[in-house]
């Protein structure tokens, strides 16, 4: 990979985070797009194997993996509820 690209999508993912009452965060849904997943089934399934090598770790997984609903704009200037989860800079890793 070139050193440029790097640190492009390095930026993209920092930029990327949020923090509440000093605790970093990222949500699923924003890393779906960096990682140019289409689908969020899809991406579950990534999301699920990282819980996994978090429990094996010896981590719990309720740390690093918190489902969170949020609402979306649609269309026609109305909203719609969807699942998120918020995901710790570990979990993101792994």
């Amino acid at each position: 990979m070139q050193k440029e690209l790097i640190i492009k999508l390095n930026k993209n993912f920092e930029e990327s985070a949020y923090e509440e009452n000093g605790i970093e965060y990222w949500f699923a849904r924003d890393l779906q797009v960096l990682l140019d997943y289409k689908e969020w089934r899809n991406f579950m399934l990534v999301i699920e194997k990282a819980k996994t090598a978090c429990y094996k770790s010896g981590q719990k997984i309720i740390d690093h993996f918190v489902d969170v609903n949020k609402m979306v704009d649609l269309d026609s200037s109305a909203q719609r509820e969807i699942d998120d989860m918020m995901l710790t800079r570990y979990a993101c890793y792994i």
